[in-house]
């Protein structure tokens, strides 16, 4: 049988074997990348993300599932000046056939995720979020009944919820923030019967995403002129960029990248410091000074990622430098004009870091980056919070533990190892 696709290291350019594998063996510093046998974009007779099945590194579809929603609002172009803006909403907004439940685009990332996974052998996925790519995870273990651990800030608790009881979700609380639960989550990805999720490594939750881009193209008949997206690691940008590569190999959508406008939240904004300087590496002391406090006064926690995919081999910095990208600030005032702009003229309650991406598309038309006649693709990568509640009954997923930072994690080890005994 013919793969359907190969694996290849964007630094070394050399084709794995295997294709489980999230970095390296040859240890370079790089993203590893898929390369599917077919050229053209073949539409697959699926709903959602698995209409675009052709390039996600799955055989079958895990579930019947929602998707990317591209669509038009003659009240908000008419709003901003603009006269081809095309809107991807990855949210619930039933009016225009978003379906996704969680609310977010990270069910775009766990959807193929735990497929691929399931197809290489059934591991139990080890996550850890700030809040929304658990939730996905979550609601997906509740769908399928598949086990995955997650682990989140406890701060961020509140965030996990299903549409339906999840019984197979061992949910880890830390006492940290977002970069505490990725250490807490590497020790719990070494017991037997695990695997790390993979976060920007994982080949699948980028195609997931960028799922984005095609359906955008395909809606639209071409590739955007320019991209907006707010962006905490990045992995969503890095994977529109890389559907951009293989819309343009294909060669029926256009022969140029979008420009890549991202977006972060003052006063925690990383990556627009280092970007602004040109450089590749992100320096702590002059990029994110005062991390813990700025972190703390953001309007959305789940673009605060202080170790993001930026400098590694096609992560970020390659995107937006073969882009011309720009990336911006985005003050809370500004977001939280953006998030009643689009209410008001769109009808969608957008999750806080769509409203960061809306604002930072008003401020490239503020400074003339812009123009009223480019074609632009603004992605929403969640909202329709209120609708949710409407009409679905919302299950918390309860902590299996809390833990502190300075506690040992042999007992939380020994706890997952007898739940995966159990569910695995």
């Amino acid at each position: 049988m013919i793969p359907k696709y190969r694996i290849r290291c964007v630094g070394g350019g050399e084709t794995l074997d295997d294709i489980s594998l999230l970095s390296c063996p040859q240890g370079h510093d790089s993203l590893l990348r898929t390369e599917y046998c077919s050229r053209k974009l073949h539409l697959a007779p699926h709903t959602g993300i698995y209409r675009y099945l052709a390039w996600l590194p799955v055989n079958a579809p895990l579930l019947p599932s929602g998707g990317p929603v591209t669509f038009t609002s003659s009240e908000l172009s008419r709003e901003l000046g603009l006269s081809h803006l095309s809107i991807s909403f990855s949210g619930y907004f039933p009016e225009i056939g978003a379906n996704l439940t969680t609310g977010s685009f990270k069910e775009l990332e766990a959807s193929p995720t735990m497929q691929r996974l399931k197809e290489l052998g059934n591991s139990v996925p080890v996550i850890a979020s700030a809040g929304n790519t658990g939730r996905a995870f979550a609601e997906l273990s509740a769908r399928c009944r598949r086990p995955v651990v997650i682990v989140i800030p406890e701060k961020a608790v509140h965030r996990l919820w299903t549409t339906e009881p999840a019984p197979k979700v061992f949910l880890v609380a830390v006492q940290g923030d977002y970069s505490d639960a990725i250490a807490v989550s590497n020790t719990l990805a070494t017991v037997p019967g695990c695997v790390p999720e993979g976060g920007a490594r994982n080949v699948a939750r980028r195609d997931g995403m960028g799922t984005v881009m095609l359906d955008a193209a395909v809606t639209t008949g071409r590739i955007p002129d320019h991209y907006f997206q707010a962006v905490g690691s990045g992995t969503g940008a890095i994977a529109a960029w890389e559907a951009a590569m293989r819309l343009i190999r294909d060669g029926r959508y256009g022969n140029r990248f979008p420009r890549l406008h991202l977006a972060q939240n003052l006063p925690f904004t990383p990556m627009v410091s280092a970007w602004e300087a040109r450089r590749r590496e992100i320096v702590p002391a002059d990029d994110m000074p005062d991390a813990t406090e700025n972190i703390g006064k953001v309007m959305s926690d789940v673009l605060t990622n202080r170790n993001p995919p930026y400098g590694i081999r096609g992560g970020l910095f390659d995107a937006l430098q073969e882009t011309d990208g720009r990336m911006y600030g985005v003050p809370n005032a500004a977001g939280a004009k953006a998030m009643r702009l689009v209410e008001e003229t769109v009808g969608i309650d957008l999750d806080p870091a769509a409203a960061v991406a809306t604002a930072s598309l008003v401020q490239a038309l503020e400074k003339d980056i812009i123009g009223p006649d480019d074609h632009i693709l603004l992605n929403l990568t969640g909202g329709g919070y209120k609708r949710i509640r409407e009409d679905f009954t919302l299950h918390p997923v309860p902590p299996t533990a809390t833990i502190t930072l300075d506690e040992s994690r042999d007992e939380i080890v020994r706890m997952l190892e007898e739940w995966i005994a159990h569910h695995g």
